[in-house]
């Protein structure tokens, strides 16, 4: 083993770029001001509807253990958070909701224009 040979520095090829995420340098300003939030990007947990349901769980769990050992200011806590993830999935299931309702309602449309059609070309012959 040759441990008293020192090993080159070879420097990094993109320095800047380190764990940095997607998007521009600079931030969008607005009258001037600059706005650290608009280039601000989720990692899509709270997206997904399954992953969600399942934070909100695990919180609920943690609180009846809070509650359980007897601590109910950290149960109350876990309440909280168990909340907000009940309200995401929440508003999670009604955009599902709407955006399944409006696919369905753009297929019986174009159902009812394909009939309409065929109607059309079965009076014209």
């Amino acid at each position: 083993m040759n441990n008293n040979r020192r090993r080159n520095f070879r420097p990094r090829s993109q320095k800047n770029s380190f764990r940095r995420r997607g998007g521009s340098l600079s931030s969008t300003t607005t009258n001037g001001l600059s706005n650290g939030n608009v280039n601000f990007n989720r990692n899509g947990l709270s997206n997904n509807i399954h992953s969600v349901e399942k934070t909100m769980q695990k919180y609920q769990q943690l609180a009846k253990d809070a509650q359980s050992n007897g601590d109910p200011i950290l149960a109350q806590n876990y309440l909280q958070h168990a909340d907000h993830y009940l309200r995401r999935y929440n508003e999670l299931n009604e955009r599902r909701e709407n955006i399944s309702e409006k696919t369905v309602a753009s297929e019986k449309t174009l159902q009812k224009d394909e009939a309409e059609e065929k109607e059309n070309q079965i009076s014209s012959n």
